[in-house]
């Protein structure tokens, strides 16, 4: 591999924002100062132009959907595409087909991302009512985690024996992630709705269906569980102002024991966007209210929310257009999530330091990555390049997810990433990928 030197860039790391110059040898960080000069003549120098350099996002939720579901995504469309968009590592989950419930399924999907795997790569080990033995024998050293489906599951993989949730908070050593929604509340809401509507219930309905009680209801039980064993739990994906007070920010990241996430989607709509987007944004948990999405970015401010990912759970344009009980929910998000929160920064929501810790710093602590994550001389090289003033339009000729649609579709982004380098390997440069890259395996030190 040639010297990659990027000069003038705005080099955003820890909290500061320094103009300079960086070298990257083989795979890593060499050098960070205020200029370098090329030290061989085959360096190749790239011209930030006083562009944001920040370290590739670590995305710790997303369905890439293979094994078995593979006519949606798979996991060499969806990294390319999550490259694309600046994200340098994701951490897949379970639900699959089959789901990775065994030691040997989950190896199956480790062996399918080294092969195929633009993208650095974790998988979390997926939990049901039967399977205590086998989350026992998972290495927290290699894997990500474990993920819970407390509410809102496929398959088997809906956990609600409330014996088994206890013995496992107590007995695993893995980082717990549960996907929180209360399935009881969440099908007698779907029984009134039905006797009122039949089957043709309204998009607008799904947040009172998938409510903001459910919600609250399963995360703080996950909470006072967690509490009581004190297991490791981390909160995907919360959706509502009510739940962000059952965290806290008392403590640095690193010695929190409870933490909680957000995804782009809840940070930027809103319930007014059913009436023109429909069940293109139908998720669970749901999009709801503006007074949910503003205590969001609060505790997003304040450090009560520790990470921004995706939750990218792509679906063909078909599915997504039927019918609300018969549309799946779920959408791509990897491809443009970045350029949606410098989005957000330009107006005034988040600094693109917070960005940065958030997508970037706090899931490599969060998660006790190694080597990713900062922008660090010996730290992998896995960067993104970022012009603020660039505008561009999304649409179907530029989206890059298998699916061919985006829930961002004829938006403007004022941001645009120029270059993602993965592992010193520039990947992506100005909207075309240059170097097909091979993505590793994340490690953890735990």
């Amino acid at each position: 591999m040639h010297p990659i030197l990027i000069k003038n860039a705005r080099i955003v790391n820890e909290g500061t924002i320094t103009e300079g110059d960086v070298l990257i040898l083989n795979d890593v960080i060499a050098e960070i100062a205020s200029t370098i000069s090329a030290k061989t003549g085959d360096t190749k120098i790239i011209d930030a132009d006083g562009h944001y350099l920040i370290p590739g996002m670590i995305d710790d939720q997303v369905h890439f959907r293979e094994p078995g579901l593979t006519h949606k995504a798979t996991i060499e469309t969806e990294s390319r595409a999550a490259v694309a968009g600046g994200i340098t590592s994701f951490i897949e989950m379970p639900n699959t087909v089959p789901q990775a419930t065994t030691i040997e399924l989950l190896e199956d999907k480790f062996a399918i991302a080294k092969q195929t795997s633009w993208a650095n790569y974790s998988f979390m080990f997926g939990g049901t009512n039967n399977n205590i033995d086998e989350i026992l024998k998972v290495d927290p050293k290699k894997v990500a985690g474990l993920k819970l489906f407390l509410g809102s599951s496929t398959g088997n993989m809906l956990v609600d024996d409330p014996k088994t949730i206890e013995e496992i908070f107590s007995k695993t050593k893995l980082l717990i992630s549960t996907h929180c929604e209360d399935e009881a509340t969440i099908k007698k809401n779907m029984a009134a709705a039905i006797e009122k509507y039949g089957e043709d219930i309204p998009i607008s309905e799904h947040p009172k269906i998938r409510s903001a009680e459910a919600c609250y209801i399963s995360s703080s039980k996950a909470i006072e569980l967690a509490k009581k064993t004190g297991a490791r739990l981390h909160v995907f994906h919360l959706s509502t102002e009510k739940e962000t007070h059952l965290f806290k920010n008392k403590l640095p990241l690193h010695k929190k024991k409870i933490t909680a996430e957000v995804c782009v989607h809840h940070l930027w709509f809103t319930d007014e966007d059913y009436a023109e987007k429909g069940t293109h944004i139908k998720w669970n948990p749901a999009v709801k209210s503006e007074a949910d999405r503003e205590g969001l970015w609060k505790a997003l401010n304040d450090d009560r929310i520790d990470i921004i990912a995706t939750d990218h759970a792509p679906h063909t344009l078909e599915e997504k257009s039927n019918v609300y009980t018969k549309a799946p929910s779920g959408g791509p998000l990897v491809q443009h999530a970045i350029e949606a929160l410098f989005e957000m920064h330009r107006r005034g929501r988040i600094s693109v330091e917070k960005i940065v810790q958030k997508t970037a710093h706090n899931p490599a602590i969060l998660f006790e990555i190694e080597n990713r994550g900062f922008i660090k001389e010996g730290y992998k090289a896995d960067l993104v390049l970022i012009n603020p003033n660039a505008p561009w339009t999304v649409t179907k000729e530029n989206i890059a997810y298998k699916c061919g649609w985006s829930p961002f579709e004829g938006t403007t982004f004022t941001s645009r990433i120029t270059h993602t380098f993965v592992n010193g390997v520039l990947a992506y440069e100005n909207g075309k990928m240059v170097t097909r890259t091979h993505g590793e395996r994340l490690t953890f030190a735990r």
